[in-house]
């Protein structure tokens, strides 16, 4: 097998059409994967029509190192990435617009790097997605970080719902981030550092953005936050199929997902569709978590299953993996007077926390079949 060094030394030669500059030494090939006898890579390009020309000398240059299965991604160079080579005089002037994250930095340097995704620093990516809202999906993933950071795990999220930003109220954190030497600093709660668009919206403003500026911040959160030493980084992905869930298939080759849903067919149907998304760019699912699968009377123990039955498990069979927990509907005993409130967290000791510890101990199972 290849190593990355070697297959950027065989890509070097390839040069920018425009530009007539090596890709390579641009770092404009990025993402690189290296999966048994396949590889995939990103590419970042002035012209989408340079696509063709482009995938086409590619796949001829790593033949010649003996990889016959290439899986190239494209993607338009963002406005800094001109700037970078062009100069700002060149850059377009389309998009203007600035992020409250770039004015607490000061500035938009950085995004070309993306030392977190380089795969040797055993950071693993945990997308955790859905069909629709309101099934519980960030409700999910604050409560499998908690989990996992229980378990021992360095633990981080991105709130990467950009639109519909919901992490930090839910773990019940006040504070903001801070800046240090010109890199963010997460919010640590619970053993989780927390990065969110939450942080920069003040009094619950929405969003109004462009698809390019949501990919903006994706970014940014990837690679201008010093989210120190890692084990999983997971990413509340917003419902559906939309611009977010397609920028993290591109910028993270390596990651993995969780698809959530409710017991209801309808709502496992169009689960299906991210789980689909995931499986057609390469993505491994690792299983289905139902949510709100049933309600426990806490008298008699009965169990009501009010959003019907086996939608979870038929989802699961559709995209061939598994179910891996089915969480019920409830809300967590936390009282405001506690120290350690937050709205959404359940207590280890409580019955739906040690759900969450055994799916916590089911992904760390999978991973430690590599």
């Amino acid at each position: 097998m290849l190593s990355k060094e070697e297959l950027l030394a065989a890509l070097r030669p390839i040069a920018e059409p425009t530009l007539k500059q090596s890709l390579v030494e641009m770092q404009w090939i990025r993402d690189i994967m290296v999966k048994e006898d396949r590889v995939s890579l990103t590419i970042v390009c002035l012209e989408m029509d340079q696509q063709e020309e482009l995938e086409r000398e590619i796949r001829f240059r790593l033949s010649e190192v003996g990889v016959k299965d290439v899986h190239c991604r494209f993607r338009v160079a963002s406005e800094q990435e001109r700037e970078g080579v062009l100069g700002p005089d060149h850059t377009a002037s389309a998009d203007q617009e600035s992020t409250s994250a770039d004015n607490l930095k000061g500035h938009g340097a950085g995004l070309e790097h993306l030392p977190i995704l380089d795969p040797d620093a055993g950071v693993k990516f945990v997308a955790i997605a859905s069909g629709k809202g309101g099934v519980g999906k960030s409700t999910v993933t604050v409560n499998l970080a908690v989990a996992l950071a229980r378990s021992g795990q360095r633990v981080g999220i991105i709130d990467a719902d950009i639109y519909g930003f919901s992490v930090p109220d839910m773990m019940g954190i006040e504070e903001s981030p801070i800046v240090e030497e010109g890199a963010i600093i997460p919010v640590e709660r619970f053993g989780v550092k927390v990065m969110s668009m939450g942080f920069f919206i003040r009094e619950n403003n929405p969003v109004i953005w462009r698809g390019p500026m949501l990919g903006k911040m994706l970014r940014q959160f990837l690679s201008d936050v010093n989210w120190g030493e890692l084990d999983y980084l997971l990413l509340d992905l917003p419902p559906g199929t939309g611009d977010v869930a397609l920028d993290v298939h591109q910028m993270l080759p390596q990651s993995r997902e969780i698809i959530v849903t409710t017991p209801h067919a309808t709502a496992a149907f169009v689960a299906a569709r991210a789980g689909a998304m995931a499986l057609q760019t390469d993505h491994e699912v690792l299983g289905v978590v139902e949510n709100m699968a049933y309600y426990q009377c806490s008298a008699c123990g009965n169990k009501d299953y009010i959003f019907g039955r086996g939608g979870g498990a038929r989802l699961a069979e559709t995209l061939h993996t598994e179910l891996l927990a089915q969480i019920p509907l409830g809300a967590p005993d936390n009282h405001p007077s506690e120290p350690d409130y937050s709205p959404s967290i359940y207590k280890e000791d409580s019955e739906t926390g040690k759900l969450y510890d055994d799916l916590a101990r089911q992904v760390l199972a999978k991973y430690a079949k590599d």
